[in-house]
């Protein structure tokens, strides 16, 4: 199948169903003691429902979204909807953003402008790319997956199969959270097509039969990966869930937007640098539940969570051992607030890491939260890579 044009249409009966479904939440109490102790609070939530319901203007949203191409096709048996931007530049370098969980291809929407098109954003044309978003199978309007097993490795080889049908035969890949590895994944088993990789979360553990694993990792590097191991000790819950019962958990997920939204949005706090005024102040309540409605207009919170399970059934999960590497030049730019944080020794040890950028702010959603530091990062990326060749 070759990609054809797609416009984002959500019907009219499925926002009325939206609607009434918001008018009719039922509230849980809110737990006693420090509110976010046991999870979202109960206030944040009723904050973005009551913005859902009454200020959202998802018509408007959906007509911002169209004003960037969209298209569909079939890649590793799986339908995939992608964003295709053209650079006006001829010798723009082609890109592919992978997104994760649970993100969505609208992380990228504000950063789609000055990739393709710097000299209209105060940029230089040298740095103009050619930008390729896919939803990941299973993820928003690339539709719930068809087939059993369908992994993280499968994903990867449905975005090699996207970049081949566009006729690009060297790009950059660039990913954060799954879109990571994703990426990794990439650049093992495609690496003779890609120019290099990108990440703004990495993964890379010690061998278990590592001699000196803490060989070469500064304090400061201990420091934040201490910091970090207490974040995902109290935060990964929901991978546990997703990793084994996905099904179970997307009946919920399903039927109550409400619960959809807190789940999504617990991890926009807990895995971001915010702003002083929190969730809205930082990304605004509109770009948020543009995030969760490519969850919620798509039925995909169930085949979202489902390549949790899938991965980790094919030893393909993030927190699985991984004995590869990847010899494609790599960047990576470490965020603060990012729930991972890999010492550098550890990276290359698995990477040929040419590019290595400590942002000042930041966390998991790197171009949702900080699209121009996200965009000056690529940039300076395309930079090095044009340089060593």
């Amino acid at each position: 199948m070759s990609p054809e044009p797609f416009t984002i249409h959500v019907d009219d009966d499925v926002l009325d169903d939206l609607h009434r479904r918001l008018d009719s939440t039922r509230w849980p109490d809110q737990a006693p003691g420090e509110p976010w102790s046991l999870g979202i609070p109960v206030d944040v939530v009723r904050e973005a429902v009551d913005h859902w319901r009454r200020r959202y203007d998802w018509r408007a949203r959906e007509a911002a979204m169209n004003a960037w191409p969209h298209f569909v096709t079939e890649a590793a048996g799986e339908r995939v909807h992608f964003v295709h931007v053209r650079s006006p530049e001829p010798d723009a370098t082609p890109i592919v953003l992978t997104h994760g969980w649970p993100g969505s291809f609208v992380e990228f929407l504000d950063v789609l402008g000055p990739l393709s098109d710097p000299a209209a954003h105060g940029g230089d044309p040298a740095d103009a790319f050619h930008v390729v978003v896919p939803s990941m199978p299973g993820y928003g309007f690339s539709g719930p997956t068809r087939q059993t097993g369908f992994d993280v490795h499968r994903v990867a080889d449905a975005v090699a199969e996207v970049m081949a049908q566009l006729g690009y035969e060297r790009y950059v890949a660039q990913g954060g959270d799954w879109g990571a590895v994703v990426t990794r994944r990439l650049g093992e088993a495609y690496a003779d097509r890609l120019l290099g990789v990108h990440v703004n979360m990495l993964f890379s553990f010690p061998d278990p039969d590592d001699p000196d694993p803490m060989g070469g990792v500064t304090e400061a590097e201990l420091e934040r990966f201490g910091a970090a191991a207490a974040r995902i000790a109290d935060g990964t819950g929901y991978m546990a869930i997703q990793s084994t019962k996905p099904q179970t958990l997307a009946y919920g997920l399903t039927d109550s937007p409400a619960g959809l939204a807190a789940w999504i949005l617990e991890k926009f706090q807990a895995w971001s640098d915010l702003e002083p005024g929190g969730l809205p102040d930082t990304f605004g309540w509109d770009r948020l539940l543009d995030n969760v409605m490519a969850y919620w207009v798509t039925n995909t919170a169930g085949s979202a969570a489902r390549l949790y399970a899938e991965s980790e059934r094919a030893g393909h999960g993030p927190a699985q051992p991984w004995a590869g590497r990847v010899e494609v030049p790599t960047g990576y730019a470490n965020h603060p607030f990012e729930l991972l944080q890999t010492p550098r020794a550890w990276a290359e040890k698995r990477y040929h890491v040419v590019h290595w950028v400590e942002q000042p702010r930041g966390g998991h959603f790197a171009a949702f939260e900080r699209p121009e530091q996200f965009v000056a990062d690529l940039r300076a990326f395309r930079r090095v890579l044009a340089a060593r060749s």
